[in-house]
This record gives C-alpha cells, structure tokens and sequence, in this order.
C-alpha cells in the first residue's frame, strides 16, 4: 500500500521529497565511503534504501514528518533502525561538504515539534 501525501498543486509534499533526496545522499555517500561504490548504490545499500523509501510511503504523519530521530513512532525494524543508525552517523557530519542544504534542512527538521503532540497525525 502506496500513501504518498500530495501538496495542492499535484506533487509530493516538499518535506517528504527533502527526506527522500536526504536519506539517499547520505546512503551515497555511506556505501561510497564503506562499500567503495562509484556508481549507484551496492547490493545491501540498495535494499536499505528500498526500505526507506518504503517506510517514508507509509509515513502516518505525512508533510508534517518529524525527522526520524524525534518522531515518537519507531516503523523501522530493529535490526533495519540499526543500519540507518549506522549510515546517518556515518555520513551526517559529511552531509555539510557534499549536501549542505539538504544537512542544514534535515537539522532544521529535526527541531520540528512532535506532531502526537500538535494533534496533527494523519
């Protein structure tokens, strides 16, 4: 089941579509740094992101997404949370030189306030 959430004028809403390039870039740059992959993404970083993406389709609270770290619901599989973990550690900090507006929107994310609590889940 496909939940992608619309904006008026018919494309997906920009804070959806900013953590989908966010959570790319920094699988790029994760398997480039660990898996030696030039070109496009390894086997098992592939898969990872697959699953991202299909985590972020099934997103509950839709544009008004908190980032993952401060969102109250966990839809990561344990074993799946520890490899994003591993990714986001990995390559945040070299999110700054290589992406630095998608580093600088994903910090800004980060202090959205908790949507449980807004009252405005999906």
């Amino acid at each position: 089941m496909k939940r992608t959430v619309f904006t008026q004028h018919g494309g997906e809403a920009p804070r959806l579509r900013r953590e989908r390039r966010t959570v790319t870039a920094m699988l790029q740059i994760y398997c480039r740094g660990h898996h030696g992959s030039r070109k496009g993404l390894c086997e098992a970083c592939s898969q990872l992101h697959a699953y991202a993406m299909r985590r972020l389709d099934c997103c509950p609270f839709g544009a008004d997404k908190p980032s993952c770290a401060a969102c109250p619901i966990h839809c990561y599989r344990a074993d799946r949370r520890q490899e994003i973990r591993e990714v986001m550690r990995y390559a945040g900090p070299r999110m700054l030189w290589r992406h630095p507006w998608l580093a600088i929107r994903h910090v800004l994310d980060e202090r959205r306030p908790d949507p449980t609590k807004t009252g405005r889940a999906g």
